[in-house]
């Protein structure tokens, strides 16, 4: 899979795990509570995580939304944080 693929699969796995758990992160960064590094910086980590698979699977399973990301998540803190706010 090329650099870029991966980037647009990996981004997309970001996007709909912050849909999933209610976390608005674009909406965080152009507030300034978080860094605007931070959306690359998930992406990023995304796509050095192993359980993409699983995250895949997970987000199937929580259509509906869910509390908190899976334990794995390199984003979890992030997202978790953001969700609750």
């Amino acid at each position: 899979m090329s650099y870029f693929s991966r980037l647009d699969r990996h981004s997309g796995l970001v996007g709909r795990m912050a849909d999933t758990l209610g976390a608005d992160m674009v909406g965080a960064a152009m507030s300034g509570s978080v860094p605007e590094t931070a959306l690359r910086t998930a992406v990023y980590g995304c796509m050095c995580c192993e359980e993409t698979e699983a995250c895949e699977h997970w987000l199937e399973d929580h259509a509906e939304g869910a509390k908190a990301a899976p334990d794995y998540c390199r984003n979890k803190a992030l997202l978790d944080r953001l969700s609750g706010e």
